[in-house]
């Protein structure tokens, strides 16, 4: 399982990266899109959406099931991707790279640094 060191984590299998200041690009984890299967939809939240941490703000739909994404951190949605609406698989293909879902400008970066580093995440998904 891929577990890049330099992401933060939530427990609910997100990932989350500081792109630009308080700017935060969120995406699921290699474990959650691989325990997913073949994700065929993809519902996110718009651009200029206010979110809270831990609050479920889209869905993810795979041959096998429906599971709700969650946002890691509070703010508001600033950037979503829009490539995804034509090619969900990217989730599965590239889950830290072409398949991150939508970016947050974060209403406290402290919310950030209370993530999982790779390390615990890694106890999370092992244990």
């Amino acid at each position: 399982m891929n577990v890049p060191d330099e992401l933060r984590y939530s427990q609910e299998h997100e990932w989350a990266r500081i792109v630009d200041g308080v700017r935060v690009r969120i995406g699921i984890t290699d474990f959650a899109q691989d325990a997913l299967g073949d994700v065929v939809y993809v519902d996110l939240p718009a651009a200029g959406s206010s979110v809270s941490a831990a609050e479920a703000v889209g869905e993810l739909e795979s041959t096998k099931s429906v599971s709700e994404m969650y946002a890691p951190v509070s703010g508001t949605v600033v950037a979503v991707n829009e490539a995804l609406a034509d090619n969900p698989q990217l989730l599965n293909d590239d889950p830290y790279g072409e398949g991150w879902l939508i970016e947050i400008e974060a209403a406290d970066p402290a919310e950030f640094d209370a993530l999982l580093d790779a390390s615990a995440y890694r106890s999370l998904t092992e244990g």
